[in-house]
C-alpha cells in the first residue's frame, strides 16, 4: 500500500495554523478529501457554518474550479475567525467572517454546505433546508458509523442522523469516511 497524497498546499497552511493556535479540532483528512471532490462539482456559493481555524475550509477550497464559485465561512470565536483568515488573506474566492453561522442565512442558497454534526439544535433539517439551493448538497461530519435502524449512538437514537436520512426535501446517505467516522451527505430534491 502506497502512501496518501502529499496535501493540497492551502490545507498544509490551515493545518500550521492550526497547530500554532493550539487548535486541535478540525475535519479530518478523510472528510477533507469528500469536501474537496464535492467542491469541484459546484459553481456558485458554498458555506461553512463553524470554521474552527480553517481546515474545512482550506479542502473545500482545493477542490474549486474556476472562478465561478466562492465560500463564505462563519466562525463565532474571533480568535479562530481571525487565524482562519490569515490562511485566506490574499484568496478573493474565500471571505471568512467572525460570527454566527446565523449571519450567513441571508447569503445562500448555497450551491454546497459544510457543518459539524455536533453544533446542538442547529443542523436540522428544517433549520437548513431553505439555506441549500434545489440540487444543492448538503455535508455534515462527525457521526460514528452506525450499521443499524433507527441509527443508535451512545445508547439513544440518533434523530438528527434519523432526520437526515428520511427527510423528503433530500436524498441522503451515510457514507464512512474511515472505520470510525462516518459522514452524511444530503442533495437538496
Amino acid at each position: 500500500m502506497s502512501a496518501p497524497p502529499d496535501l493540497p498546499a492551502v490545507v498544509e497552511r490551515a493545518f500550521e495554523v492550526s497547530r500554532r493556535s493550539g487548535y486541535v479540532s478540525f475535519c479530518r483528512n478523510e472528510t477533507g478529501r469528500l469536501l474537496a471532490m464535492l467542491a469541484a462539482t459546484r459553481d456558485g456559493t458554498m458555506a461553512e457554518f463553524g470554521t474552527g481555524c480553517g481546515v474545512g475550509t482550506a479542502w473545500l477550497r482545493s477542490g474549486v474550479r474556476g472562478e465561478k464559485a466562492r465560500i463564505v465561512t462563519a466562525e463565532l470565536d474571533a480568535k479562530l475567525a481571525r487565524a482562519a483568515t490569515e490562511i485566506f488573506a490574499e484568496d478573493p474566492l474565500v471571505e471568512v467572517l467572525a460570527a454566527d453561522w446565523s449571519t450567513l442565512l441571508d447569503r445562500g442558497p448555497y450551491s454546497l454546505l459544510f457543518l459539524d454534526s455536533g453544533q446542538p439544535g442547529e443542523v436540522g433539517v428544517d433549520a437548513i433546508a431553505d439555506l441549500v439551493e434545489d440540487g444543492g448538497i448538503v455535508v455534515l461530519d462527525d457521526f460514528t458509523p452506525c450499521e443499524q435502524w433507527p441509527p443508535i449512538t451512545y445508547g439513544r437514537v440518533d434523530t438528527l442522523r434519523e432526520q437526515w436520512l428520511t427527510d423528503e426535501r433530500f436524498t441522503a446517505v451515510e457514507v464512512m469516511v474511515a472505520p470510525d467516522a462516518s459522514t452524511i451527505i444530503a442533495t437538496k430534491r
